[in-house]
């Protein structure tokens, strides 16, 4: 279909909201969610901090030992997976009734094309005032999920997937933003460059070294000159930077997986502490693996080194395991592999497993 409206929503502050509302006490506090802090010394990150931390300057992969420096009286809690994850699906079972175009990005964010719900049962109208009944259905899952989930989320409404999410960023939290197509480049011009998808910091320090700040600049730039500068992908941030997006929403096949993670109180090189702990992890996400009747398709080993350099190693398999000899071996072998490459001391190591049912 050629004139879409495609609708994004997110979750606000999802795992600190589900605490405030399984502990009614946190309320109005400052709610942090992630490793223990240790009274500073604690050596993970934040996973999602509510809004009152983030006025402290608290925000999610910050080390949570500067979390805890900046806000020490806020309530610091576990990350709660089971949890999370039993609420993510309540909630995305009640948005896919809303368009048979579903499609999950992560546990509190997902994408409905509401092309054929809204537009096609009104072709007498035009696509413009079809975008209000796009509205009003985004208001009415707001309100869905509110009444029965007690959860607030904010919905971004646009012609593509690009501007949709962009949209529901800007008007975090609890709100909701339409954006038409005669509306796209008034939304995008007086925003900052850091605000499309996929432009991080180091790509927009080098916009900025060409005076280039805000998208309205960004979009003058010739589609050549970004390639020049950027290769390939500067092809896609001039799209973006013109509201330009084609990309459909699409089911996409979920990828089941179990992983462990552990963060060491200081950074190591003692293999007699790397591969213990390392072992334990195997064990762990065995024991996961055998609750679930899982095999095994694939496995992952992370290694977050000193100053947070992090690297992985993957190797998948044509045919499925169900081994913990065979698991343990190919873990390790990979683990070892990683450190023989970096020298540097151990911050975290980690092991996650592609599994199949």
């Amino acid at each position: 279909m050629k004139n879409r409206i495609i609708l994004h929503i997110d979750m606000d502050y999802f795992f600190a909201q589900i605490e405030e509302r399984e502990n009614p006490q946190f309320k109005g506090k400052p709610v942090v969610v992630g490793a223990d802090p240790k009274e500073g010394k604690g050596r993970g990150v934040v996973s999602t901090a509510n809004y009152i931390a983030r006025k402290y300057g608290i925000h999610s992969a910050m080390p949570i030992s500067k979390a805890y420096q900046l806000c020490p009286k806020a309530v610091f809690l576990p990350v709660n997976h089971e949890l999370y994850q039993k609420v993510s699906e309540n909630i995305m079972n009640i948005v896919k009734k809303y368009s048979p175009r579903f499609e999950l990005v992560s546990l509190d964010e997902a994408y409905l094309d509401l092309s054929e719900t809204v537009v096609k049962p009104l072709l007498w109208q035009s696509y413009y005032d079809s975008y209000k009944k796009g509205e009003v259905l985004a208001k009415k899952l707001k309100k869905e999920i509110f009444k029965k989930e007690k959860l607030t989320s904010t919905v971004g409404i646009g012609p593509n997937k690009l501007i949709a999410k962009m949209a529901s960023v800007e008007a975090k939290p609890d709100g909701l933003l339409v954006i038409k197509p005669n509306q796209i480049q008034k939304f995008l011009n007086p925003l900052d460059v850091e605000k499309i998808p996929g432009v991080g910091p180091k790509t927009a320090e080098v916009l900025r070294k060409l005076g280039v700040n805000k998208i309205k600049e960004l979009s003058k730039i010739k589609k050549s000159k970004l390639k020049e500068i950027f290769g390939k992908v500067g092809k896609d941030i001039a799209d973006k930077a013109r509201g330009i997006d084609k990309s459909e929403v699409c089911p996409k096949t979920e990828v089941k997986s179990v992983g462990k993670e552990h963060t060491f109180d200081k950074d190591t090189r003692d293999p007699e502490i790397i591969f213990p702990t390392f072992e334990k992890i195997i064990k762990e996400v065995w024991q996961e693996l055998q609750r679930g009747d899982f095999s095994i398709q694939g496995v992952s080993v992370i290694c977050r080194f000193q100053g947070f350099e992090t690297k992985s190693k993957q190797k998948s398999f044509e045919k499925a395991k169900s081994n913990l000899e065979f698991l343990e071996k190919t873990a390790k072998k990979l683990l070892l592999e990683l450190l023989l490459k970096n020298q540097n001391l151990v911050r975290l190591i980690g092991l996650r497993v592609k599994v199949e049912e």
